[in-house]
């Protein structure tokens, strides 16, 4: 849930800045560029519901190997550990998808991928009963995974600011904590594979263990 809201008219100033702020930093640069390339139409900044951007979301997701429960995450979960919920908005499908990709091969099968009952799920208790995640790895897990599914968001050439902003990446404007932030996430996910030399996402699944995964973040 967006903390601040943002109007269209503040867009290019926010925008701007944040672009300017990332100088210096090319591959955090080019990412920005594909998440702020393409504007929903309209004054609102939403998440988009389009039929045509639900059915690539979940194409996306059979892509990866996924199922797909028709169902409302409010009566379920978000992902049962095999399928995702497809009720859902084009975006937040998609950001499961991101999930998938971060998630320690041993929770890609486990309720909301381990890491609590998502906004979402419906069956909470369930999902937080099996959270073996906490704190500070799994925001940043839910960090990463934001990243990637709005890349591709992009990719897809649907609006990917509206989940930007939505999920809060702007709200400490250009801060020096928040552009470090922004491009040391970025610097993960280039490490890790997740995204190429252009800042696309890329197939790549996440490889190392938990212990070992945030290990290494502690060090960077």
């Amino acid at each position: 849930m967006i903390l601040t809201p943002v109007d269209r008219s503040s867009l290019p100033d926010l925008i701007g800045g944040f672009t300017a702020a990332l100088a210096g930093n090319r591959l955090a640069q080019m990412v920005f560029n594909r998440i702020a390339a393409l504007l929903p139409e309209g004054e609102l900044l939403a998440l988009s519901t389009d039929a045509a951007h639900h059915a690539q979301a979940l194409s996306l997701c059979r892509s990866f190997g996924a199922a797909i429960a028709d169902i409302n995450p409010k009566d379920y979960f978000t992902w049962d550990g095999q399928a995702v919920a497809a009720r859902m908005e084009p975006s937040v499908i998609i950001h499961e998808i991101g999930h998938y990709q971060w998630a320690a091969a041993h929770r890609r099968t486990v309720l909301d991928f381990g890491l609590g009952a998502g906004p979402e799920t419906g069956r909470k208790a369930e999902a937080d009963a099996v959270q073996s995640v906490f704190g500070v790895a799994a925001d940043i897990e839910e960090g990463l995974a934001s990243l990637q599914g709005i890349l591709w968001e992009a990719e897809l050439g649907q609006p990917a600011l509206p989940a930007f902003l939505e999920q809060n990446w702007l709200e400490g404007g250009i801060s020096l904590h928040n552009v470090r932030h922004f491009g040391k996430m970025v610097e993960l996910m280039a490490a890790h594979g997740m995204i190429d030399a252009e800042g696309r996402p890329t197939r790549a699944l996440r490889r190392q263990d938990d212990e070992a995964f945030f290990a290494s973040w502690r060090h960077r």
